[in-house]
């Protein structure tokens, strides 16, 4: 069983976010904490596998909570859950060893997908016998692979002419923005050619990771603008 920490200033979304932790097969949550203070002083008392934490606490940032711990060497994994979508933010979360990073609002099936994924590397640690003497190469990639594997599905699944890696690239840039994008300003911020990113859209699209509203111009040409399946597509006008 995996142990979970819901991590959230606002009562009413921690106790959401633990219900949905607790439909997923595999892992319970043994507490709530409703800032920084109160989270770390459980995690220096109690065992906890996985800490699912907001950036906007009233205390200190998610992100320094993160740093702290690493600093202090708590074990504990990270998944970010927050509103935070600026590029700047989910980069420091990476940097800080944040597992995931999960953007408000989003749906029952984005955090099980999420914790999926988790589940998936922890099997695959075990697997490898992570911990116990030392990995080759094909282990290391396996464990580095686990996380995107579990969430994109498996490389043999995607059309011919498309990788994992990029289509992960397009999830950060759409996960981020403010609202929805057009292939243009998508490619842009992924540094793609457009015609690649409009493959990539579409094949997303088909597989209802992404969803795709219109927008109306002057000329009366629709542009077509897409988001994250968590986001809500610009209404038509």
């Amino acid at each position: 069983m995996i142990d979970v920490l819901v991590v959230d200033d606002d009562f009413r979304v921690a106790e959401i976010n633990a219900a949905y932790v607790a439909k997923v097969p595999g892992f319970r949550v043994i507490s709530r904490a409703h800032t920084a203070a109160q989270a770390l002083s459980f995690l220096e008392r109690d065992h906890v596998d996985l800490v699912l934490l907001d950036h906007y606490l009233p205390d200190e940032t998610g992100l320094t909570l993160v740093r702290r711990l690493r600093q202090l060497g708590h074990p504990a994994d990270v998944i970010m859950v927050t509103a935070a979508r600026d590029v700047s933010t989910v980069r420091t979360a990476m940097r800080y060893g944040a597992l995931q990073y999960l953007v408000k609002p989003f749906s029952f099936g984005g955090l099980r997908s999420k914790l999926e994924s988790y589940a998936a590397l922890r099997r695959t640690l075990d697997g490898v016998g992570a911990g116990r003497g030392e990995a080759g190469q094909e282990q290391v990639d396996q464990i580095f692979g686990a996380l995107r594997t579990a969430e994109s599905g498996p490389a043999a699944g995607m059309p011919k002419g498309h990788s994992a890696p990029t289509a992960d690239v397009i999830r950060h840039v759409l996960s981020a923005a403010e609202g929805p994008l057009s292939a243009h300003e998508v490619a842009a911020r992924a540094g793609l050619s457009r015609s690649t990113a409009q493959r990539y859209l579409k094949y997303l699209e088909g597989a209802g990771r992404i969803s795709l509203s219109l927008k109306y111009g002057d000329t009366g040409r629709p542009e077509h603008r897409y988001a994250w399946a968590n986001l809500r597509p610009e209404p038509l006008r």
